[in-house]
């Protein structure tokens, strides 16, 4: 298991946040060089059970540029545990982009499907199958036990003080858990960085576990992914490198930037309550910059 020693709850102003606000961020990018961010902690009920079933490895799936399946291969390495990844989308001459040469180099077997095959549930039982002493993890580790990990992150530090909680949504998993773990009167924001998303309420109602009226509100916000997952603007980056300026804290262009640029115009816009005190959850990620040249980020 990790140590959350490394994680750390950091407090921030800068030149756009209202002075009747105060926030904060909790730095789950700190917990490990590549098991970043929420990922590990969709990978540790995961990874537990696989080792109490005595199966051989741990069989998932996802993109080629799948933060997931690079933190699969490094956290199933230290757990030594076998593992195959399915990747949506031919390889390319046998090149490797970092993601997946990361995967590769920490003993992950990869298969390249089609993207129309990906999207066909034969598919996934075909490779189920195939390896039938293989646990099995969705893509992005959406789960039940990937939620009920999720449910570990507001425990690492005290945070029932916090009146609303935001992160970004890939697969609403790290959302659900910290639905399921958080205290009633917060309230739950999830922005969706992948275009037309609607299905993504489903999803995360599908992990919740407390009963209705023993929830917190939450909700989903749509408006926020710059045109689409890993779509960027020239406005995101500027905003990346002046939040860093402001702050020392680096965001990604896929999850945490288009995170923090959303809280940015909630909070102009008068979204939060006056004395609201707002917790950002880093999720990782900071992999995803690699894509962008040298000397596009400031850090």
């Amino acid at each position: 298991m990790l140590s959350y020693d490394n994680i750390t709850l950091d407090t921030f102003q800068t030149s756009w946040l209202p002075a009747q606000l105060s926030a904060a961020m909790l730095r789950l990018d700190k917990i490990h060089p590549e098991v970043s961010g929420n990922k590990w902690f969709k990978l540790k009920y995961n990874i537990a059970a696989a080792t109490a079933d005595h199966c051989n490895g741990i069989l998932t799936f996802g993109g080629a540029y799948s933060n997931h399946i690079a933190a699969t291969a490094v956290a199933c390495k230290e757990a030594g545990l076998a593992c195959m990844g399915i990747i949506r989308g031919q390889e390319h001459d046998g090149h490797l982009n970092h993601t997946l040469q990361t995967a590769e180099d920490n003993g992950m077997g990869l298969v390249f499907v089609t993207r129309e095959d990906y999207r066909n549930n034969i598919t996934r039982k075909t490779y189920e199958a195939l390896f039938p002493d293989y646990h099995v993890v969705p893509e992005g580790g959406h789960n039940a036990l990937g939620a009920k990990g999720c449910e570990d992150i507001l425990s690492i530090h005290p945070t029932a003080h916090y009146t609303h909680i935001l992160c970004a949504v890939g697969t609403g998993t790290t959302l659900a858990g910290l639905i399921n773990s958080a205290a009633p009167h917060q309230h739950i924001t999830g922005i969706a960085v992948l275009k037309g998303a609607a299905y993504l309420e489903e999803e995360v109602a599908s992990l919740l576990h407390l009963p209705q009226e023993n929830r917190p509100q939450w909700q989903l916000l749509h408006d926020h992914h710059l045109g689409g997952y890993a779509k960027k603007t020239p406005a995101l980056i500027d905003f990346i490198n002046t939040f860093y300026t402001e702050t020392g804290i680096p965001t990604d262009i896929i999850y945490t930037g288009k995170l923090v640029m959303a809280f940015h115009h909630l909070a102009q816009q008068g979204y939060f309550p006056t004395g609201s005190r707002i917790l950002l959850i880093h999720t990782g990620g900071l992999q995803g910059n690699l894509s962008l040249p040298p000397g596009v980020l400031s850090f």
